[in-house]
């Protein structure tokens, strides 16, 4: 809680704008690296769609809102159970594949999206919506003129779901998720029901991106398929926990406020020069996880605190000896 105080009481020291909107973006990062870490580093479902449940949280609330006037608080409930609805029903397809073969599935599911979003005019086409920023300032409509409002609801929803994360590590459910993780069909010969597991974790995950997305819309008062739906945007959902650490709590945290300032930092030392320049730093940065720090930056913590997680005593049969060894 010492460290969610410091946090909290960092606007009103780092007043420069600039520097509040990189803290904004950083814990955006960490709700949809959470998100994430649920279906992919809990139940080992990688998925590479997840900018099309970020979009689709994005247009549903600000639909509501030009359409009907409905408020953005409303719309990030409406947005992450569009989300959800939209994961349950790619999952039956999707979930009948594994490994690399289920994320090229989930990334073409989201491109067929941005596709689509692209093509229909109600959804604004290429020129995107613009929501009413008249209305500035309008707490009811989430549409503040400084950031430190929009700072706030984003610390305490990255404090929640960072908590309710952790108390599902630690329930019934996160064993489940872990088991179906190391060994899908182990898993349900011991009465596992991996689908229906997956599911759970697939739909919680799509709902908290979608809420995530409803937020962004607001923050950024315009939504287009290029900005909330770009396959980019996905790869940089995966690489926040995948560098802090898969299946870990603290991963996305330190993932989220490790990549996002030195993206940001690129994008402005080069400028108009460097366009892609993130794109490859991102690259480089997959390939030596890859390489040299496979469990990300909390693995290697581990290692060097002397701590490689509980061991496991199982029994070894030994047919040649006949008896069971320990």
């Amino acid at each position: 809680m010492t460290s969610v105080a410091l946090l909290a009481a960092l606007p009103l020291v780092i007043t420069d704008i600039y520097y509040q909107h990189v803290l904004v973006i950083c814990l955006v990062y960490v709700v949809l690296g959470q998100a994430w870490n649920l279906v992919g580093g809990y139940a080992g479902q990688w998925s590479l769609g997840h900018a099309a449940f970020f979009g689709l949280g994005a247009y549903t609330s600000t639909l509501l809102l030009l359409r009907l006037n409905v408020t953005p608080w409303l719309g990030m409930v409406a947005g992450g159970l569009t989300a959800a609805a939209v994961a349950c029903v790619i999952a039956f397809p999707c979930f009948r594949l594994r490994t690399h073969y289920f994320a090229m599935a989930t990334l073409a599911i989201g491109e067929t999206l941005r596709v689509l979003f692209l093509a229909f005019d109600w959804t604004g086409g290429a020129s995107g919506l613009v929501l009413p920023v008249q209305r500035i300032p309008s707490s009811v409509d989430m549409l503040w003129a400084s950031k430190l409002p929009y700072f706030y609801v984003i610390l305490t929803m990255a404090v929640v779901v960072t908590l309710l994360i952790a108390q599902v590590e630690r329930s019934r459910v996160g064993i489940y998720l872990r088991a179906i993780n190391q060994d899908e069909d182990a898993a349900a010969r011991l009465g596992i029901e991996p689908r229906r597991y997956k599911l759970l974790a697939l739909a919680g995950s799509a709902f908290v991106t979608g809420v995530t997305g409803t937020f962004y819309a607001q923050y950024t008062t315009y939504i287009d398929p290029f900005s909330v739906m770009p396959s980019m945007l996905s790869v940089r959902i995966v690489l926040v926990p995948v560098f802090g650490g898969l299946g870990t709590g603290a991963g996305p945290i330190i993932g989220a406020f490790t990549l996002i300032p030195l993206s940001e930092l690129t994008r402005v030392t080069w400028g108009g020069r460097g366009i892609g320049i993130d794109q490859v730093v991102y690259g480089a940065i997959i390939v030596w996880l890859t390489i040299w720090m496979p469990g990300g930056v909390m693995a290697l913590v581990r290692r060097r605190r002397g701590v490689s997680g509980p061991r496991r005593r199982d029994p070894v049969a030994t047919p040649e000896a006949g008896v069971t060894a320990t």
